[in-house]
């Protein structure tokens, strides 16, 4: 791994609650703005077409709502919650199902407001990439929080396959 691959994640950084629009978002919106936080870092297909290349597009948004991932929108539009949503689908789903996607977002809010969880996956997504980039541990096997210890093992299996994917070009 080179210092650069190093600094552009330490420059990675997923918009927290406060830095997500303030007000809602036509569908092609949403998938701009996630599209250009995520694309540079994390590779849903690495086909050469374009198209192909993006993390997350229309009819990706309609399934998840279909398939019961996020709340339809109102109005087609779609508020603070469906896109911090969004984002950890984005991520997730480098490694895990759709249900297993919706079976984490339900535990993760299940004690926790929406901005409180969301902030805190974003902040420890952050740190399980910079981890497996320098090679520093990450997860502390002696957590007495089952959930927490459960959140950083998911964020790191997503690190570990984003890392294998930027390292190898596949």
């Amino acid at each position: 791994m080179n210092k650069k691959d190093i600094v552009q994640i330490n420059e990675f950084h997923i918009p927290r609650w406060k830095e997500l629009p303030s007000v809602d978002l036509y569908l092609d919106q949403v998938v701009n703005f996630i599209n250009s936080c995520l694309s540079s870092y994390i590779f849903f297909n690495t086909n050469n077409k374009k198209k192909e290349n993006e993390l997350l597009t229309k009819t990706m948004i309609n399934n998840y709502v279909k398939n019961e991932l996020i709340e339809a929108p109102i109005k087609k539009q779609y508020s603070k919650t469906h896109i911090a949503k969004l984002f950890v689908i984005c991520v997730l789903k480098q490694v895990y199902s759709m249900q297993d996607i919706k079976t984490l977002i339900e535990i993760a809010t299940k004690d926790s407001n929406i901005q409180i969880a969301y902030d805190k996956f974003c902040k420890l997504f952050e740190e399980a990439l910079l981890c497996t980039y320098t090679r520093k541990d990450f997860i502390d096997k002696h957590s007495s929080s089952d959930n927490l210890y459960l959140l950083k093992s998911v964020l790191l299996s997503c690190s570990y396959k984003i890392y294998v994917q930027n390292v190898t070009n596949i």
